[in-house]
């Protein structure tokens, strides 16, 4: 059985669920308790597990990201949430030289269970240091788990998996989409970590995308139907570690990729795909890997220039037919 039910609800019976199961689970973050999130992600929570257990924290990322990892290296399961990961770029130095350290700089001693969690990309007209995607910046940091997912069912599944995980875990999500509604299993279930999973087969291309670039890139699969293109659509759901197995044995079906990523073009998670395909399924590339990313340029404020910016399914449409070579037919 299951229900329709929004991101943010799905990810809230994540959290209570895990917490209602072990005790050493805490949320802590701006505006988690008394205002119930940013987001609303954590509506109700104070008030089923209490001050000690739900805590408002001031504006000090750094702060109370270093508070954390602490507690995860003393026995306890936090969670993190930052109001958007582009303020989290003040905590990066508990993320990076402490939360993702710990287990070898200890030489095994000290494990760090932490989830870091919060929205990552633009999220409309919020301009340059609101609109930026940090999942190539974490996955390049060894001892980081990164998770970028916005279907509700998996998105539940892969919280409670990063909460349950011994090692450190970011995850992100969507400020835009925390209102997306899918189908949720009731009962208890887990999503495992690093698994990517096929959301629409097919046999001419392969898309890989990502977060919320899987709406334009499921939008971009439904029209090429229509013009007799048929599209297989990869959902990473997990950017560390890589599924690149899911990819390679679709790119070997259809012989033709196109990655979709909101992050900019450099060092990306599409440049990262691009060459997983070319080392393990070069010989059966008919056409060139494409790409289709966020322009290389920080996010302007007006309207036009954000949707100049992002990835949409008429970028993905060309991209498409230019591996294709449908453009010439």
């Amino acid at each position: 059985m299951s229900r329709k039910l929004a991101l943010r609800d799905a990810l809230r019976e994540a959290m209570e669920e895990e917490m209602r199961r072990d005790d050493t689970i805490f949320l802590m973050g701006e505006e988690v308790a008394e205002y119930n999130g940013a987001y609303k992600v954590s509506k109700g929570m104070l008030d089923e597990f209490g001050a000690r257990r739900v805590i408002d924290t001031p504006i000090a990322e750094l702060g109370f990201a270093g508070i954390g990892v602490g507690a995860a290296m003393n026995g306890l399961r936090p969670i993190i949430e930052f109001m958007t990961w582009n303020f989290a770029v003040l905590a990066f130095d508990q993320i990076v030289n402490n939360a993702a350290k710990t287990l070898s700089q200890s030489a095994g001693d000290f494990m760090c269970p932490i989830v870091f969690r919060g929205p990552s990309g633009s999220a409309g007209q919020l301009a340059q240091q609101h609109s930026q995607m940090f999942e190539s910046w974490l996955a390049n940091t060894p001892g980081l788990k990164v998770i970028s997912c916005i279907d509700p069912a998996d998105s539940k599944g892969l919280l409670k998996s990063a909460i349950r995980d011994n090692d450190p875990v970011c995850f992100m999500e969507s400020e835009q989409l925390y209102g997306y509604e899918g189908e949720v299993p009731e009962g208890e279930y887990l999503v495992p970590i690093g698994s990517a999973i096929v959301r629409r087969a097919g046999t001419d291309v392969t898309l890989v995308s990502f977060n919320k670039m899987m709406l334009p890139t499921m939008e971009a699969a439904e029209l090429l139907e229509a013009e007799g293109i048929s599209a297989e659509v990869i959902d990473l759901r997990t950017i560390r570690p890589l599924d690149y197995h899911t990819v390679v044995k679709s790119v070997k079906k259809t012989n033709r990729l196109v990655v979709i990523d909101e992050s900019w073009p450099f060092a990306s998670v599409a440049s990262e795909v691009a060459y997983e395909v070319q080392k393990y399924a070069f010989d059966y590339l008919d056409a060139p890997v494409l790409r289709v990313n966020s322009a290389d340029v920080s996010l302007p404020y007006a309207a036009p220039f954000v949707e100049a910016f992002l990835p949409n399914a008429e970028k993905i449409i060309k991209a498409v037919k230019e591996v294709a070579y449908a453009g010439s037919r």
